[in-house]
Protein backbone atom coordinates (compact mmCIF):
# COMPACT_ATOMS: atom_id res chain seq x y z
CA UNK A 1 0.00 0.00 0.00
CA UNK A 2 1.30 3.37 -0.96
CA UNK A 3 2.46 5.82 1.44
CA UNK A 4 -0.01 7.76 2.97
CA UNK A 5 0.96 11.50 2.69
CA UNK A 6 0.99 13.63 6.12
CA UNK A 7 -1.65 16.09 6.43
CA UNK A 8 -1.02 19.31 9.05
CA UNK A 9 -4.07 19.91 11.40
CA UNK A 10 -1.97 23.14 12.92
CA UNK A 11 -4.69 25.50 13.83
CA UNK A 12 -7.77 23.18 13.14
CA UNK A 13 -10.61 22.77 15.43
CA UNK A 14 -10.08 19.48 17.02
CA UNK A 15 -13.29 17.49 17.62
CA UNK A 16 -13.28 17.18 21.72
CA UNK A 17 -15.17 13.16 21.23
CA UNK A 18 -14.10 10.90 17.96
CA UNK A 19 -16.45 8.08 17.59
CA UNK A 20 -15.14 5.22 15.39
CA UNK A 21 -17.09 2.12 13.71
CA UNK A 22 -14.26 -0.23 13.14
CA UNK A 23 -15.67 -1.97 9.99
CA UNK A 24 -13.44 -3.79 7.45
CA UNK A 25 -10.96 -5.98 9.44
CA UNK A 26 -13.18 -9.09 8.03
CA UNK A 27 -12.67 -7.72 4.01
CA UNK A 28 -9.05 -6.52 5.35
CA UNK A 29 -8.37 -10.32 5.69
CA UNK A 30 -9.88 -11.83 3.22
CA UNK A 31 -7.62 -9.86 0.66
CA UNK A 32 -4.62 -11.26 2.29
CA UNK A 33 -5.97 -14.78 2.05
CA UNK A 34 -6.07 -14.81 5.63
CA UNK A 35 -9.03 -16.12 7.85
CA UNK A 36 -11.22 -12.96 9.09
CA UNK A 37 -9.66 -13.35 12.51
CA UNK A 38 -6.56 -12.71 11.91
CA UNK A 39 -8.10 -9.14 10.37
CA UNK A 40 -9.56 -8.76 14.14
CA UNK A 41 -6.22 -9.01 15.78
CA UNK A 42 -4.78 -6.43 13.22
CA UNK A 43 -7.83 -4.22 14.01
CA UNK A 44 -6.95 -4.58 17.48
CA UNK A 45 -3.74 -3.12 17.14
CA UNK A 46 -4.71 -0.82 15.23
CA UNK A 47 -6.68 0.70 17.50
CA UNK A 48 -3.63 1.15 20.54
CA UNK A 49 -2.10 3.32 17.51
CA UNK A 50 -5.42 5.33 16.78
CA UNK A 51 -5.64 6.07 20.66
CA UNK A 52 -2.11 7.91 20.69
CA UNK A 53 -2.68 9.29 17.78
CA UNK A 54 -6.10 11.00 18.58
CA UNK A 55 -4.55 12.55 21.99
CA UNK A 56 -1.25 13.64 20.59
CA UNK A 57 -3.73 15.48 17.99
CA UNK A 58 -5.78 16.60 20.90
CA UNK A 59 -8.99 14.41 20.85
CA UNK A 60 -10.16 13.78 24.60
CA UNK A 61 -12.57 11.04 24.00
CA UNK A 62 -12.62 8.36 22.15
CA UNK A 63 -15.33 5.83 21.97
CA UNK A 64 -14.80 2.30 19.33
CA UNK A 65 -17.81 0.15 18.23
CA UNK A 66 -16.09 -3.17 19.02
CA UNK A 67 -18.64 -5.61 19.30
CA UNK A 68 -22.56 -5.41 19.28
CA UNK A 69 -25.61 -7.06 20.08
CA UNK A 70 -26.28 -7.95 16.95
CA UNK A 71 -23.07 -9.38 16.20
CA UNK A 72 -23.87 -12.51 18.34
CA UNK A 73 -25.41 -13.77 15.12
CA UNK A 74 -21.88 -13.92 13.20
CA UNK A 75 -20.27 -17.55 12.93
CA UNK A 76 -20.09 -19.48 16.54
CA UNK A 77 -15.97 -19.70 15.93
CA UNK A 78 -15.43 -16.40 15.07
CA UNK A 79 -17.61 -14.69 17.92
CA UNK A 80 -15.57 -17.15 20.50
CA UNK A 81 -12.25 -15.88 18.73
CA UNK A 82 -13.52 -12.35 18.97
CA UNK A 83 -14.52 -12.87 22.81
CA UNK A 84 -10.69 -14.28 23.42
CA UNK A 85 -9.39 -11.34 21.64
CA UNK A 86 -11.47 -8.89 24.11
CA UNK A 87 -10.98 -11.05 26.87
CA UNK A 88 -6.60 -10.52 25.57
CA UNK A 89 -6.90 -6.98 24.79
CA UNK A 90 -8.76 -5.64 28.29
CA UNK A 91 -6.02 -7.61 30.01
CA UNK A 92 -3.44 -6.06 28.34
CA UNK A 93 -4.91 -2.81 28.58
CA UNK A 94 -4.61 -2.39 31.83
CA UNK A 95 -1.00 -1.91 31.93
CA UNK A 96 -0.79 0.44 28.85
CA UNK A 97 -3.69 2.30 29.67
CA UNK A 98 -2.02 2.84 32.98
CA UNK A 99 1.55 3.83 31.01
CA UNK A 100 -0.69 6.41 29.15
CA UNK A 101 -2.65 7.94 31.90
CA UNK A 102 -5.69 6.81 30.00
CA UNK A 103 -8.72 6.21 31.13
CA UNK A 104 -11.07 3.47 29.95
CA UNK A 105 -14.76 2.45 30.07
CA UNK A 106 -17.07 -0.09 28.51
CA UNK A 107 -20.61 0.66 27.35
CA UNK A 108 -23.16 -2.34 26.55
CA UNK A 109 -24.92 -4.55 28.07
CA UNK A 110 -22.74 -6.43 30.34
CA UNK A 111 -25.03 -9.23 31.65
CA UNK A 112 -24.57 -10.54 28.21
CA UNK A 113 -20.83 -11.44 28.75
CA UNK A 114 -18.98 -14.37 30.11
CA UNK A 115 -17.67 -13.57 33.94
CA UNK A 116 -13.81 -13.44 33.09
CA UNK A 117 -14.76 -10.50 30.69
CA UNK A 118 -16.88 -9.01 33.20
CA UNK A 119 -14.27 -9.07 35.71
CA UNK A 120 -11.77 -8.02 33.42
CA UNK A 121 -14.03 -4.76 32.51
CA UNK A 122 -14.53 -4.27 35.86
CA UNK A 123 -10.82 -4.46 37.08
CA UNK A 124 -9.52 -2.15 33.98
CA UNK A 125 -12.33 0.17 34.86
CA UNK A 126 -11.22 0.49 38.17
CA UNK A 127 -7.95 0.78 38.12
CA UNK A 128 -8.06 3.82 35.25
CA UNK A 129 -10.63 5.92 36.74
CA UNK A 130 -8.32 8.45 38.39
CA UNK A 131 -6.18 8.99 34.81
CA UNK A 132 -6.64 12.27 33.40
CA UNK A 133 -5.11 11.70 29.57
CA UNK A 134 -7.68 10.35 26.89
CA UNK A 135 -11.18 8.77 27.99
CA UNK A 136 -11.27 5.80 25.65
CA UNK A 137 -14.74 3.90 25.59
CA UNK A 138 -15.50 0.48 24.16
CA UNK A 139 -18.72 -0.71 23.12
CA UNK A 140 -18.55 -4.44 23.92
CA UNK A 141 -22.28 -6.14 23.55
CA UNK A 142 -23.90 -2.67 22.79
CA UNK A 143 -26.77 -1.54 20.96
CA UNK A 144 -28.47 1.95 21.09
CA UNK A 145 -31.90 0.36 20.96
CA UNK A 146 -31.02 -1.93 23.81
CA UNK A 147 -29.11 0.87 25.86
CA UNK A 148 -32.52 3.61 25.13
CA UNK A 149 -34.47 0.22 26.05
CA UNK A 150 -32.79 -0.25 29.28
CA UNK A 151 -32.57 3.22 30.29
CA UNK A 152 -35.95 3.26 30.12
CA UNK A 153 -37.24 0.42 32.35
CA UNK A 154 -34.61 1.62 35.33
CA UNK A 155 -36.15 4.89 34.32
CA UNK A 156 -39.89 3.75 34.87
CA UNK A 157 -38.77 1.45 38.23
CA UNK A 158 -37.59 4.73 39.49
CA UNK A 159 -40.93 6.22 38.76
CA UNK A 160 -42.68 3.52 40.10
CA UNK A 161 -40.79 3.79 43.67
CA UNK A 162 -41.12 7.72 43.69
CA UNK A 163 -38.07 8.45 42.91
CA UNK A 164 -38.59 10.70 39.55
CA UNK A 165 -41.52 12.58 38.91
CA UNK A 166 -43.17 11.95 35.05
CA UNK A 167 -43.05 15.67 34.79
CA UNK A 168 -39.63 16.38 35.47
CA UNK A 169 -38.12 14.48 33.37
CA UNK A 170 -36.49 15.68 30.36
CA UNK A 171 -32.96 14.94 28.11
CA UNK A 172 -30.36 15.80 30.58
CA UNK A 173 -32.43 13.59 33.07
CA UNK A 174 -33.06 10.68 30.43
CA UNK A 175 -29.10 11.00 29.90
CA UNK A 176 -27.96 10.52 32.91
CA UNK A 177 -29.65 6.95 32.63
CA UNK A 178 -27.81 5.68 29.36
CA UNK A 179 -24.46 3.62 29.37
CA UNK A 180 -23.23 7.58 28.23
CA UNK A 181 -23.40 8.90 31.38
CA UNK A 182 -20.77 11.75 32.14
CA UNK A 183 -19.63 11.27 28.46
CA UNK A 184 -19.84 14.42 26.17
CA UNK A 185 -21.68 13.58 23.12
CA UNK A 186 -19.39 13.08 19.98
CA UNK A 187 -18.53 15.88 17.94
CA UNK A 188 -17.53 13.52 14.74
CA UNK A 189 -18.06 10.08 13.61
CA UNK A 190 -15.90 8.23 11.52
CA UNK A 191 -17.11 4.72 9.94
CA UNK A 192 -14.41 3.13 7.70
CA UNK A 193 -14.60 0.73 5.02
CA UNK A 194 -17.14 2.08 2.68
CA UNK A 195 -19.95 1.50 4.27
CA UNK A 196 -22.39 4.68 5.42
CA UNK A 197 -24.87 3.60 8.10
CA UNK A 198 -24.57 3.62 11.98
CA UNK A 199 -25.49 0.17 12.80
CA UNK A 200 -27.09 1.27 16.03
CA UNK A 201 -24.58 2.81 17.59
CA UNK A 202 -25.12 5.97 19.68
CA UNK A 203 -27.85 6.92 18.01
CA UNK A 204 -29.35 9.28 20.92
CA UNK A 205 -25.88 10.74 21.34
CA UNK A 206 -25.41 11.65 17.31
CA UNK A 207 -28.06 14.07 17.22
CA UNK A 208 -25.69 17.17 16.06
CA UNK A 209 -22.91 14.98 15.29
CA UNK A 210 -20.79 15.16 11.98
CA UNK A 211 -20.00 11.96 10.06
CA UNK A 212 -17.45 11.28 8.10
CA UNK A 213 -17.12 7.63 6.03
CA UNK A 214 -13.54 6.58 4.37
CA UNK A 215 -13.35 3.33 2.05
CA UNK A 216 -9.95 2.93 4.00
CA UNK A 217 -10.71 -0.42 5.68
CA UNK A 218 -10.52 -0.03 9.43
CA UNK A 219 -6.78 -2.14 9.98
CA UNK A 220 -5.17 -0.27 6.84
CA UNK A 221 -6.52 3.29 9.02
CA UNK A 222 -3.49 5.40 10.39
CA UNK A 223 -2.98 9.28 11.86
CA UNK A 224 -3.06 10.32 8.07
CA UNK A 225 -6.75 8.70 8.01
CA UNK A 226 -7.62 10.38 10.93
CA UNK A 227 -6.10 13.58 10.13
CA UNK A 228 -8.28 13.59 7.27
CA UNK A 229 -10.99 13.15 9.08
CA UNK A 230 -10.56 16.28 11.29
CA UNK A 231 -9.85 18.42 8.14
CA UNK A 232 -13.33 17.46 6.46
CA UNK A 233 -14.77 18.35 10.21
CA UNK A 234 -13.21 21.63 9.87
CA UNK A 235 -15.30 22.27 7.04
CA UNK A 236 -18.63 21.66 8.63
CA UNK A 237 -20.70 24.80 9.79
CA UNK A 238 -21.93 23.13 12.76
CA UNK A 239 -24.95 25.04 13.67
CA UNK A 240 -26.93 22.93 16.08
CA UNK A 241 -30.48 23.99 14.63
CA UNK A 242 -30.20 27.74 14.25
CA UNK A 243 -29.53 29.47 11.23
CA UNK A 244 -26.86 31.81 10.04
CA UNK A 245 -28.78 35.09 10.95
CA UNK A 246 -28.65 33.72 14.92
CA UNK A 247 -25.12 33.28 15.18
CA UNK A 248 -24.06 37.02 14.04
Amino acid sequence: MAKKSPIDITGMKIPNHVAIILDGNGRWAKKRLMPRNYGHVKGAQTVEQICEDAWNMGVKYLTVYAFSTENWKRPQSEVDALMKLLKNYLKDCIERSNSNNMRVRVIGDKTGLNDQLRDKICELEEMTKENTGLNFTIAINYGSRDEMIRAMKIMASDVKDGKVEPENIDEKLFETYLDTKGIPDPDLLIRTSGEQRLSNYLLWQFAYTEFYFTDVLWPDFTKEDLAMAILAYNKRDRRFGKVESEEK
